[in-house]
């Protein structure tokens, strides 16, 4: 990546790294999430959070253990769990005298012309305000037939939405590997590929956990989307430290997938 060049960034955060292993917020890691984007704003570059979470906080918030199958008690988890969500954000960012915003989103905004540029149009205002939109799926309305599914694919189209340069997918896993690693020791980082590639959605893997939606696939998938607008797409550890601004400094981590 030109270090030099002033970037506009969609980062997606998913459940594992924002949540306490699915018990609520972890208020540490956002601060952190906080901190990195407070850094590449002052660098110049511009940057909108994708942050999943708020099902966690929501089912901890009413005292739920296991995530429900009804679909209107998923919503309502998500509506309570966004209050904490926006909370947790807007509390970290101002530490750093920033102020923050929440959208929320379904496909069909993105799918019907007149929403989409308005979306379009706001986020490039609160942009060029200095401001970071949070974004999220709006989860009280959304149906099986409008849900984005999960945020890997939310964060794809909000790249293609705002034509960003580049779009950061952070998982709790490394990078896309040529096999599991969990269950191949001799399974390699792949650190560059072409987004699109049909050998990568080979080797991608199902869902990592309980709580998180998103597996390796919808990332590698998301890579496509982005791809289509020229944005390139990484997919690396949120648990590196300061993933985000080593980065933007050049820093080769985790899986690069360019457009061709």
């Amino acid at each position: 990546m030109n270090t030099q060049k002033k970037e506009r960034i969609v980062v997606k955060v998913g459940s594992s790294l924002v949540t306490n292993n699915g018990e609520g917020l972890d208020h540490a890691a956002i601060a952190k999430w906080a901190e990195q984007i407070a850094s590449l704003l002052s660098a110049g570059h511009e940057v909108l959070m994708v942050s999943s979470g708020a099902i966690a906080e929501g089912m901890q918030r009413l005292g739920w253990t296991k995530r429900p199958q009804d679909i209107h008690q998923l919503q309502a988890a998500a509506a309570v769990g966004q209050m904490g969500l926006v909370q947790v954000y807007e509390s970290c960012f101002a530490h750093f005298n920033l102020r923050s915003a929440q959208i929320l989103l379904t496909n069909a905004d993105l799918a019907h012309a007149e929403r989409n540029a308005n979306a379009k149009a706001t986020l490039d205002t609160l942009l060029k305000l200095g401001v970071v939109p949070i974004i999220n799926e709006n989860d009280t309305v959304v149906t099986d037939e409008i849900k984005f599914g999960d945020n890997d694919s939310l964060a794809a189209l909000v790249s293609n939405l705002i034509h960003a340069d580049l779009l950061v997918i952070l998982t709790d896993q490394g990078g896309l590997f040529t096999a599991d690693p969990r269950q191949d020791a001799s399974a390699t980082l792949l650190t560059d590929a072409i987004a699109g590639d049909p050998a990568l959605e080979k080797m991608a893997g199902g869902a990592a956990s309980e709580l998180s939606k998103g597996g390796m696939l919808t990332k590698v998938l998301a890579a496509k989307i982005a791809a289509q607008t020229g944005a390139a797409t990484v997919i690396a550890s949120g648990h590196e430290p300061n993933v985000l601004t080593r980065l933007l400094d050049g820093e080769k981590i985790g899986t690069c997938l360019t457009a061709a």
